[in-house]
């Protein structure tokens, strides 16, 4: 894993099956900054089944088309050797590749051309057989918790750690496109860190940017989110996805944040220290002052610059006489 931030643009399904926008997308996160760029595999008739009805989120960005949740899925999958292309284009252009597996047959595939990280997705945790399948590579996993209680969040990482995964780090997630405000409950990220004592981090599904910005700023160590290249091309995740802009964007508000997060020790900055002597006070001469008269808070106060006595040293000057005449606002001296 990385010692900062891993951003993963989740391109999913926004490719709409065409490997040439899939290849888009691999460039487009590249040049936003993130570390990651990761789609979904999975063969649909493995996947959904005939009966299957859409969530209400697919129907409404897809235009409430009739047709079922297989037949969408169907309509913008991907042959398995498509993401063997994809990943050694991404590879290419220095980006690492990753794909969430929904099913098993897909999960050996991308073992099989060299994925050694994991993404368990939300509506998997409560997959017994998957689960082992994953932890049986041995290899790390990150897995959203959207949807979960912490009971089941519980049970899915002891499967994993009893099958021999490796590291493990949890995404909190809102199973919602988009997702409100409301619902986000980003404080849950750190109960799960509390419950665990796993690393954390936080998979995005609302509208624009600042809840993975403020997820960072709360500690996570990973932040996914949604991209497209469009957020008008026709599919269920696009409307709830940010455009490459919006996406360069997140990953510089991140970096910054990175950089703000310093070592803990509070001291002076570098940057700070030639203003302490502009920013602080020093006791100074209120009036005109004669040399042995008696120094009193009638005749001291405090002033800039901060290069004279320390205020903080006010009730030793008190009652002290003044070593030699003291014109107002000069810096006192003993």
């Amino acid at each position: 894993m990385m010692s900062n931030v891993m951003i993963i643009a989740e391109a999913g399904v926004n490719h709409n099956g065409n490997i040439e926008i899939a290849k888009a997308m691999i460039d487009s996160a590249y040049d936003a900054g993130a570390d990651v760029i990761k789609f979904q595999t999975g063969l649909p008739e493995n996947v959904i089944s005939k009966y299957a009805p859409k969530a209400e989120y697919q129907m409404e960005n897809t235009g409430n088309r009739d047709d079922s949740q297989l037949e969408m899925a169907q309509s913008f999958a991907m042959e398995y050797k498509s993401f063997d292309i994809l990943k050694r284009y991404a590879e290419e252009i220095g980006i690492k590749f990753l794909s969430t597996p929904f099913d098993i047959e897909s999960a050996d595939y991308l073992h099989g051309i060299g994925v050694d990280l994991w993404k368990i997705p939300s509506g998997e945790i409560t997959n017994l057989p998957y689960l082992k399948n994953i932890a049986n590579y041995h290899e790390p996993v990150i897995m959203s918790t959207g949807m979960c209680t912490m009971q089941e969040v519980r049970e899915a990482v002891e499967v994993l750690q009893n099958n021999g995964a490796g590291k493990i780090i949890l995404l909190h997630c809102t199973t919602d496109y988009p997702a409100s405000y409301d619902d986000v409950n980003l404080n849950a990220m750190l109960s799960l860190q509390k419950e665990f004592g796993l690393e954390t981090g936080y998979s995005d599904h609302t509208c624009g940017i600042e809840i993975p910005i403020a997820a960072v700023a709360m500690g996570a160590k990973i932040i996914e989110k949604h991209f497209t290249l469009d957020r008008n091309m026709s599919g269920p995740d696009h409307k709830a996805s940010i455009e490459p802009d919006e996406l360069k964007a997140m990953v510089k508000a991140i970096r910054n944040i990175e950089r703000a997060f310093g070592n803990g020790e509070k001291k002076p900055c570098l940057s700070e220290i030639p203003n302490i002597v502009v920013a602080r006070k020093s006791i100074v001469a209120r009036c005109d002052i004669k040399a042995g008269e008696t120094l009193t808070e009638y005749n001291l106060t405090t002033k800039r610059p901060g290069n004279g006595i320390s205020p903080m040293q006010w009730e030793e000057v008190m009652g002290t006489r003044a070593v030699r005449d003291f014109k107002e606002d000069e810096l006192i001296e003993i």
